[in-house]
C-alpha cells in the first residue's frame, strides 16, 4: 500500500513538471511569435481561431492602425509650416490647407481611437498579446504621438495659445510606457534590446523629441530639456544596436520593410526640438538634420524597400518619415535661406504629399473595395473564450483517474 502511494505521488510530481513543457509545445501560436513573446511563459496560451473564415473586425484591427494617424497628422504640420515659414513665403500657401487637414486628422484620430477602445473592452486578451509583442508594443506610443502632432499642427484660427497642462497630460502615458520599454533594455532577459531591437523601436524614442519640441513651444524649457536628454541617450544606444545587426536580433518580415524609414524620424524631430530649445538652428541642430538627410537618401535609393510585398497597413510607415524630413528642411532653410535649401524643401514636401496621397488612396481601395485591408491577425489570434481549465490540471486529472 505504501509503495502504491509513493508511486502515485511520484507520478503526480512528474506530471506537474511535464505539464508546462507540454503546454508550450502544443501551443498553436507560430514559432516566430512564441520566441519573441515573453508573456506567453507566464500564462496558459490561447489557441488561434480557425483561419478558414473571417474573424470579427475588432480582432483584425491592430494597434498599428494608428500609423494612419501619424501620417495624416504630420501632414497637417507640414502644411502649417509651409504656410508660416519665412523661407516659404514665395509659395503663397494658404493656412486653409492646414485647417482642412487638421480637422480631417482630428476626425481620423477620434475614429481609430474609438475602434481600439472597443477592442480593449471586448477583446482585452488580444490587446494584451499586442502589448507583449516585440514589434506591436512600440505602436502603443502611436496614439499619444498622434495627439502631440494634433497639438503641434493646430491651426492659428483654432487657437494660438495652449495651456501647459496639456503637455503633462500627453507626456505622462509616454513616460509610463518608456519606463517599461527602457527598463527592459536595462534589465535584459527575454526583452533585452540586443534581441528585440527593430526599426519600429524608434517609435519609443521619437516621443521624447516631439515632447521636447512641444514643451519648448509652450515655454516649458526644463521639461523640454529633460525629454530631449532621455530621448538622445536611448536613441544613441538604439541606433548603434540596429546598425550592428547582432545575431540575436530577430529578422524583420519582408512585409514590414516600410518601417525601415522610421530611421529618419528621430534625428528629423530632434533637430527641430533642439532649435526650439536654443532659440535658433545651431550647430547641434544642423548635425541632427544632416544625419536625418543622409538616412533619408540612404533609404530612398534602396529599391527593395518599395517592392516585393503586397499593400498593407505597414505602408503607412512611409508617410510619417517622408513628412518629418521636409519639415526639418524648412526649418533649416529658415536659418540658411538660399535657392538650394528652398528647392530641397519644395521637392521633399512634394514627395511627402504624393506619398501620403498614394498610400491613402490605396488604403481606401483595399478597405472599402477589395475588403482585404484587415486580414486575420494570426500572430495575435486568440479564442473567443478562455479555456475553463488549464492543460496542467487536465493532465493531472487524467493520471489520477487512471490509478
Amino acid at each position: 500500500m505504501a509503495s502504491l502511494v509513493q508511486s502515485t505521488e511520484s507520478q503526480i510530481l512528474h506530471a506537474m513538471s511535464l505539464a508546462p513543457t507540454q503546454q508550450r509545445s502544443t501551443s498553436s501560436i507560430r514559432p516566430d511569435v512564441e520566441a519573441n513573446d515573453s508573456s506567453l511563459d507566464k500564462e496558459s496560451k490561447l489557441s488561434v481561431l480557425p483561419e478558414d473564415y473571417t474573424w470579427p473586425f475588432l480582432l483584425r484591427f491592430p494597434v498599428s492602425s494608428f500609423g494612419m494617424c501619424l501620417g495624416v497628422n504630420s501632414q497637417a504640420i507640414l502644411w502649417k509650416t509651409l504656410a508660416t515659414a519665412p523661407s516659404m513665403k514665395f509659395l503663397h500657401v494658404s493656412l486653409t490647407a492646414n485647417l482642412i487637414l487638421w480637422f480631417f486628422a482630428l476626425t481620423l484620430t477620434f475614429i481609430i481611437s474609438l475602434i481600439y477602445i472597443l477592442k480593449i473592452i471586448y477583446h482585452f486578451e488580444a490587446v494584451r498579446r499586442e502589448y507583449y509583442h516585440p514589434i506591436r508594443v512600440n505602436f502603443f506610443f502611436a496614439p499619444w504621438l498622434a495627439c502631440l502632432f494634433l497639438v503641434l499642427g493646430v491651426p492659428p484660427s483654432v487657437t494660438k495659445t495652449l495651456h501647459p497642462s496639456l503637455w503633462y497630460a500627453l507626456m505622462a502615458p509616454i513616460f509610463c510606457l518608456e519606463l517599461k520599454i527602457y527598463g527592459q533594455w536595462i534589465y535584459g532577459g527575454h526583452c533585452r534590446l540586443s534581441k528585440g531591437a527593430n526599426p519600429s523601436s524608434h517609435l519609443s524614442i521619437v516621443g521624447n523629441f516631439v515632447g521636447a519640441l512641444l514643451g519648448a513651444s509652450m515655454g516649458l524649457k526644463e521639461e523640454a530639456i529633460f525629454s530631449f536628454a532621455v530621448g538622445l541617450a536611448h536613441y544613441t544606444v538604439l541606433f548603434i544596436t540596429l546598425l550592428q545587426r547582432l545575431p540575436t536580433n530577430q529578422p524583420l518580415p519582408q512585409e514590414l520593410h516600410p518601417v525601415f524609414f522610421l530611421f529618419v524620424v528621430p534625428p528629423s524631430v530632434a533637430c527641430m526640438a533642439w532649435a526650439k530649445i536654443q532659440g535658433h538652428f545651431d550647430y547641434l541642430s544642423k548635425f541632427a538634420y544632416f544625419v536625418a538627410l543622409f538616412l533619408y537618401v540612404c533609404l530612398v535609393v534602396r529599391i527593395k524597400l518599395f517592392r516585393g510585398f503586397r499593400f498593407s497597413l505597414a505602408w503607412w510607415a512611409y508617410t510619417f518619415p517622408l513628412t518629418g524630413a521636409p519639415i526639418a528642411t524648412i526649418w533649416y532653410s529658415n536659418e540658411e535661406e538660399n535657392l538650394l535649401t528652398r528647392s530641397l524643401s519644395v521637392a521633399l514636401s512634394s514627395i511627402s504629399t504624393c506619398a501620403l496621397t498614394a498610400v491613402f488612396v490605396s488604403t481606401v481601395i483595399h478597405g472599402f473595395v477589395l475588403h482585404d485591408l484587415f486580414p486575420n491577425d494570426i500572430p495575435i489570434g486568440i479564442t473567443e473564450k478562455r479555456p475553463k481549465s488549464s492543460k496542467k490540471l487536465s493532465y493531472l486529472k487524467s493520471i489520477i483517474s487512471s490509478l
